[in-house]
This record gives structure tokens, sequence and C-alpha cells, in this order.
């Protein structure tokens, strides 16, 4: 705990009173408990799916838009803004309790932190980050073994590096700053880049070779603090809540209701893993049912349960599934 010096004089407005000045010693009342956890969030591409994630969680982030410091509304969090590529060894080294960085940065960094859970979501769809061996569409390379003696630029120098050695070939790998996808073929012979769907690629008219690795992003922890009590316990219950967010992504409720008599032809409709809520209506011979299914189940669903007699079907947007 903080504490702050309260320094006051009785009568301020008299300059020459020489008596002694009093001195308040207390507790730092901004700053209220000794329980803080320091959760490092990514800042780049995946700035604002991870802000999105943790409005889904219930918690409100604000200006995180122009400080790399941003409150949030949960006394016992502090948030620090830093880039993916370091949040690995920044927990490592303690600076953090805990963060949010792709498992390919994790690796990069050789970073040694305990793995609370994935998040499966990246910058624009919900497929992994992939780092791929990528080369013009007319190089003679086919495979990794036609690297021997090349040039390759990548950023996860390291990745590739070890990459390289599993396969017994030699190459030399230079770091790149950025805009990888340039420097083919005029500067490198191939390069390692990041890729969700490979769009991008094709439009620089490059294709892939290989795949050195699948990335999502993970939750993880120093293990100092995985080890202490407070700690822990805020650090599972922060997980519950963003897999929870994670989990309601695609999903939505539907509410609806219907005759006895349709009861068994809805139930067929609807997806077997799915238990729905059945409840009788004050009204004799109808029922509410309620169930949690996916977006696209929904989008095919309603048209048929119309047809079938539902009525007064609503469906409305989940923030969080927690199983």
């Amino acid at each position: 705990m903080r504490w702050q010096v309260v320094i006051s004089h009785p009568l301020h407005e008299n300059l020459h009173d020489r008596r002694p000045f009093r001195c308040k010693v207390g507790p730092n009342m901004a700053d209220t408990t000794d329980n803080i956890l320091k959760i490092g969030l990514p800042k780049g591409s995946l700035f604002e799916p991870t802000l999105d994630l943790f409005e889904k969680a219930g918690y409100n982030i604000h200006g995180a838009d122009r400080s790399y410091r941003p409150s949030i509304d949960d006394k016992e969090l502090q948030i620090r803004l830093i880039r993916a590529q370091e949040i690995g060894r920044y927990v490592d080294h303690g600076f953090l309790d805990c963060g949010i960085t792709g498992m390919d940065w994790i690796a990069e960094n050789g970073a040694d932190v305990h793995v609370v859970c994935d998040l499966q979501y990246s910058r624009a769809t919900s497929n992994p980050t992939r780092w791929v061996l990528v080369v013009p569409n007319d190089s003679p390379i086919q495979s990794v073994k036609d690297l021997e003696g090349k040039r390759i630029a990548a950023e996860a120098v390291g990745i590739v590096e070890r990459y390289l050695e599993k396969h017994g070939v030699k190459a030399e790998v230079e770091f790149s700053w950025g805009a990888t996808e340039v420097k083919v073929p005029e500067l490198v012979d191939a390069i390692v880049d990041i890729t969700e769907t490979g769009s991008s690629l094709r439009a620089n008219n490059l294709r892939i070779v290989d795949v050195l690795m699948e990335s999502y992003p993970q939750f993880i922890a120093k293990k100092e603090s995985w080890e202490d009590p407070w700690k822990r316990s805020k650090i599972e219950r922060l997980a519950i809540l963003l897999k929870g967010a994670l989990m309601a992504r695609d999903m939505v409720g539907l509410k609806l209701n219907l005759q006895d008599s349709a009861l068994s032809a809805v139930l067929e409709l609807l997806p077997s893993l799915r238990t729905p809520t059945i409840s009788r209506l004050a009204q004799d011979g109808w029922v509410a049912l309620e169930v949690v299914l996916t977006e696209l189940q929904g989008r095919e669903l309603i048209p048929q349960l119309k047809e079938l007699g539902a009525e007064g079907i609503i469906e409305y947007p989940l923030n969080k599934v927690i199983e």
C-alpha cells in the first residue's frame, strides 16, 4: 500500500507565521487495495478485436486510443498496451502479471510462462494466424529443401531458424522490419510472413510453399503470479469471462411460443446438442421455448419454425456463454 503525506498550515494567509507545519500521514485514498493485477494487451492488429472481447466480457476500457495505460472499470486491474511481440517477454521477466499475445510470439521469445487458456480470435476472422514460407509465383523454390544457401527475410527470425534446423537446411535469415512482401525477389529469395486468408499474398503474385506454424492468441501468466492465490483466482475469473465472450461470438438466443401439437416437430428441427428450455404458458395448449444456437442455424430455422406455427419469435444477441 502506498502512503501519502498531507502538509497543512493553520494560517496560510499569514506568511510570517513561523510555527511548524502539521503533517498527517496515512494511506493514499486513490490506492485503496494492495491487490492489483497488471495485464498486457496487444497494441497493433489485435488491438480492436481484443478491446471488443473485453467489452463482451463485461469490462469497459477507456482512453485506449490515446494512452498506453488506459483505464478500466475494475480497480483490481491495470492495463498496459504493448506490442504483441513483447508481451511474452515482459510477462516472463515479471514486469506484467499476465497478458494476451500470440502463441507465435511466445515461441519466438522463448518466454517461460504459464498458458492459462487459448483464445481463438484474430484480427479479421476466427481463423488462426499462419506463418508461411512465401516465394514469387515463378520462383523455382518448391520446398524447404530448395532454400539451401538462400536468403530469407522474416520478422520472426527464431521461428524460421528453428524450422530450417528441423529440416536440416542452412540458409541466411535476416530480420525484416515490415513490408516483407515487397522484398522478393529483388532483395531476398523467400520470405516468411503472417497471413490469415492468403488474399494479400495472391494479390502480390506470391505463393505459399509451406506453413511453419499456426497461432492463436493465448492468455498467459507469470509463473510466480500463477502461484499467488489471489492473482491466480483473479486470472482464472477473467479467463472464464473471456472464454465465455468468445463462445458467444457467433451464438444467439431464440425464444418462441407454439402449440403443444407442434412441439415434437420443432424439437426435431433444433440442433441435437442444444437442449431447449420449455415452460408452460398461461393459455392452455401452448408452451414457450428458448434455445441457444449459432446465428447461421437461427437464420435457417426461423422460417421453418414460422411454418410450424411458432409465434412471437425473438432472436437476441449474447455477450457470454459459459460452459
